[in-house]
């Protein structure tokens, strides 16, 4: 178990960078797996001026890690991979069966689902 346990509130409140520094998004949602109790992935806004033209990402939660010193999200991306990631419209969430997104989401990111 980690040193530090951390409330979603606290996750959904930070802002995500990546290792360069600069900032990605923030994280709106954490999609829970209710047979594991285990954080499948999180749901990441992207872009957008003013909160139109906003980008819904998801990112396996594998491929991020806490900066403690900026109390902020480090994701292990680059912004032009996240350009080329599928996104969805915050008004249209992924309607296919979950299994089979999940497998697109972590097949991307290539990361092996736990």
């Amino acid at each position: 178990m980690s040193e530090i346990l951390l409330g979603a509130s606290s996750i959904l409140a930070d802002h995500v960078f990546n290792k360069e520094g600069d900032k990605l998004g923030q994280v709106i949602e954490l999609m829970i797996d209710p047979s594991t109790a285990s954080i499948i992935y999180a749901v990441m806004s992207f872009g957008g001026f003013m909160g139109f033209g906003k980008k819904l990402f998801a990112l396996p939660i594998q491929r991020f890690s806490i900066d403690k010193s900026r109390e902020s999200l480090i994701l292990d991306i680059s912004k032009e991979e996240l350009k080329d990631a599928p996104g969805f419209d915050k008004n249209d969430w992924p309607r296919e069966p979950q299994p089979e997104f999940i497998k697109k989401v972590y097949g991307h990111y290539k990361v092996k689902p736990s």
